[in-house]
C-alpha cells in the first residue's frame, strides 16, 4: 500500500512566517510505526542502567547528534527514514537548550516537517547526563 501523507494547515493561515513543524499530518495510507524515546546514549544498554555506560558529551549539540544518529537507525530497522516522520515529541531538561537542538533538528530534517512537542523535564528517566530524548512516529509504505 502506497503512504498517503497530507500536512494540515488552517484556512486562515498566517503566510508571512515560517514555522519549523508541520500544525498537523493527516496519514490516509500507509502503516504506522511507533518508536520509544531515544538518547544520547547507546540505545541497547543495561537495565538497570550501569553509569560506565552513559559516559556522554555534555553539550545539547553533541548529545542531539548522538539522539539523530539513533533515531535514525531505529527508523531504517523499522523500514523507514527521518522523512518518514510524522511526529515527534522532544524531551529537553532545559528548555533553554532548544535551539541548539533546533540547529541540529534542522540540519537533519531539512525541508521535512514533522509536528513536533517539546517539553521541558526536571530529569529523563534514562540517566541525569541525558540532556534529550526523542519520541516518534513515523509511517512506512511504498512511496
Amino acid at each position: 500500500m502506497a503512504k498517503e501523507i497530507a500536512i494540515v494547515h488552517h484556512a486562515d493561515r498566517r503566510t508571512d512566517v515560517t514555522m519549523p513543524y508541520a500544525p498537523g499530518i493527516v496519514v490516509r495510507r500507509g502503516h504506522l510505526v511507533f518508536l520509544s524515546g531515544v538518547t544520547a546514549a547507546p540505545v541497547y544498554h543495561s537495565h538497570p542502567h550501569r553509569d560506565e555506560e552513559f559516559d556522554l558529551p555534555g553539550t545539547m549539540h553533541e548529545q542531539a547528534e548522538l539522539a539523530m544518529a539513533n533515531l535514525t537507525k531505529t527508523l531504517e530497522a523499522a523500514g523507514c527514514s527521518l522523512r518518514d516522520l510524522v511526529a515527534a515529541t522532544r524531551y529537553l531538561t532545559d528548555v533553554g537548550e532548544q535551539d541548539d537542538l533546533n540547529r541540529v533538528w534542522a540540519r537533519h530534517l531539512g525541508d521535512h516537517l514533522p509536528t513536533t512537542t517539546t517539553v521541558e523535564v526536571s530529569r529523563l528517566a534514562t540517566h541525569p547526563r541525558c540532556k534529550l530524548e526523542i519520541t516518534a512516529i513515523a509511517v512506512t509504505g511504498d512511496a
